[in-house]
C-alpha cells in the first residue's frame, strides 16, 4: 500500500519484484532484525486494536474480542515467536470479518469470491488446473464451486479448444457484474479494517512485510536445496 506521498526530489531506489528494496536484501545484522520485529510488532499490535475497534457493517457485526492465537504466549517466549503469533492473529481478525460480511451482504462463501475473482482477471478463462493452483486447493474443490456458479449463470465451463480433457471457465456477463459490485465492497471493508493505523504506518509496515517476506523465502529456499 502507498501512503500518497510523493517525493518529487530524488528518485526511488530500486526494489525486487515483490517490492523489497535491493539495499534490503542483503543479510541484516541481528540488532537490525530485532529492532525491524519490535517495529513490525508495534504496527500489527496497532492493526489488531484498530480491526477489533472498527465499526461493523450493520448487517454484519463483527464478533466481539475472545480468544486467539496470543492468548497461548509465555511471558519468556521468544519474541519472534511472539511476531510470528501477532501476525496469524491479525490475519484471522480479517479474514474472519471479510467472510462474516461476504455471507450478510452476499450470501457468498470467501472460496467463490477468490475464484470468481481469479475469473475477473482472466476474461479469457482460465483451465480448471490452473485454477486449483492458483487458489492453491485440490481440484476437487474447484469442480464442487465451479458446479454451483455455473447452476446460478455466473460462469460457463466449456471443453478447452486444444485439450478435450480439460475445461476452460469464464464467467458471464451477469457474472463480471456480480463480482464488480462485491469487489467494490470487499475494498471498502479492508480499507476500513486497517484504519487504525495511519498511511503512513501502512506503508512502513508494507515495507518490513517484504523484508521478512524476502527473509523467510530465502530460508526456505536454502532448506530446500
Amino acid at each position: 500500500m502507498k501512503s500518497g506521498l510523493a517525493d518529487t526530489t530524488a528518485k526511488p531506489a530500486a526494489t525486487a519484484t515483490d517490492g523489497t528494496p535491493d539495499a534490503t536484501r542483503d543479510t541484516m545484522p541481528g540488532a537490525a532484525l530485532a529492532s525491524m520485529r519490535d517495529v513490525l510488532s508495534g504496527l500489527l499490535d496497532a492493526a489488531a486494536a484498530g480491526t477489533a475497534a472498527a465499526p461493523a457493517a450493520p448487517t454484519a457485526p463483527i464478533a466481539p474480542a475472545a480468544l486467539d492465537h496470543e492468548t497461548r504466549l509465555h511471558a519468556d517466549d521468544h519474541e519472534a515467536l511472539r511476531l510470528w503469533l501477532r501476525l496469524l492473529t491479525c490475519t484471522n481478525l480479517i479474514d474472519a470479518a471479510i467472510r462474516l460480511r461476504l455471507r450478510a451482504d452476499f450470501n457468498v462463501t470467501l472460496p467463490r469470491f477468490d475464484l470468481l475473482a481469479q475469473l475477473y482477471r482472466h476474461p479469457e478463462g482460465l483451465k480448471m488446473g490452473e485454477l486449483s493452483q492458483r487458489l492453491m486447493v485440490t481440484g476437487g474443490n474447484v469442480t464442487g464451486i465451479a458446479g454451483q456458479l455455473e447452476q446460478e449463470g455466473l460462469v460457463t465451463r466449456l471443453p478447452h479448444p486444444g485439450d478435450r480433457r480439460s475445461f476452460v471457465l469464464s464467467l458471464t456477463g451477469a457474472g463480471r457484474r456480480s463480482f464488480a459490485r462485491m469487489a467494490a465492497q470487499h475494498e471498502q471493508w479492508v480499507v476500513e479494517l486497517l484504519g487504525g493505523i495511519s498511511a503512513g504506518e501502512r506503508d512502513a509496515l508494507h515495507g518490513l512485510l517484504a523484508r521478512l517476506k524476502t527473509s523467510v523465502r530465502a530460508a526456505a529456499v536454502q532448506e530446500a536445496a
